[in-house]
């Protein structure tokens, strides 16, 4: 699908320094989670940032252009979130709890009803004709899957899991249920039940094999 001259036309042309960027990436970054990249127009992103289209392209270029960051800055929050639960001394079952409620934070940050993962609500409708957003995402969840291997790697040198589990596999299964949960919030699920479908995986993920026989 061909994208218009505004989505993909030149880039920035320069940015105003004085002009407050991250308030008005927040801004449009809320705006493409409430209608999506293609349901935006660059019209609304200027009302929501009060910029004329004029500046949003001096200060972002267009609107693909500003997508994207967008994007990019979501990941950044939000696997700075999961990193920062991972990282701590608590117990295996106690630092995925952390990773699942750092990220229900998030999907339930707006006003209303909840919006989920900017990612999955955004970006995946995209990925099959836009090859930049799907190398974000794909970068993306490779980063979390790594983050979450690395903290199965080392509850398997704590003793945490036995030393015949899979810490790549068991990776995919938590950021799969992470995403799970992402969907089901946007759905309309309640944020308690979203937290018990991630605690009955956190149940599963951590049983040790000597207690599963």
């Amino acid at each position: 699908m061909a994208r218009k001259k505004s989505e993909t036309g030149p880039a920035r042309r320069g940015r105003p320094p004085a002009y407050d960027t991250e308030t008005a990436l927040k801004r449009a970054t809320e705006t493409f989670w409430r209608t999506g990249y293609s349901g935006t127009s660059l019209d609304k992103v200027a009302a929501a940032t009060g910029m004329s289209p004029p500046s949003l392209y001096a200060v972002f270029g267009n609107k693909h252009a500003l997508y994207l960051e967008a994007l990019a800055r979501y990941w950044e929050i939000s696997l700075a979130a999961t990193r920062e639960a991972l990282a701590g001394d608590h117990p295996l079952d106690e630092a995925l709890m952390l990773a699942y409620d750092a990220a229900l934070s998030i999907y339930f940050s707006g006003k209303g009803s909840a919006r989920g993962c900017f990612v999955v609500g955004t970006a995946v409708t995209e990925v099959a004709e836009d090859a930049a957003i799907r190398s974000s995402v794909a970068t993306g969840l490779r980063a979390i899957d790594a983050d979450f291997e690395a903290r199965f790697r080392l509850a398997q040198d704590k003793g945490e899991l036995d030393r015949e589990a899979d810490p790549a596999a068991l990776a995919i299964l938590a950021a799969a249920t992470m995403q799970t949960i992402a969907i089901r919030a946007r759905a309309g699920a309640r944020r308690a039940d979203l937290r018990e479908v991630a605690r009955k995986a956190v149940t599963v993920i951590c049983r040790r094999r000597s207690e599963a026989h």
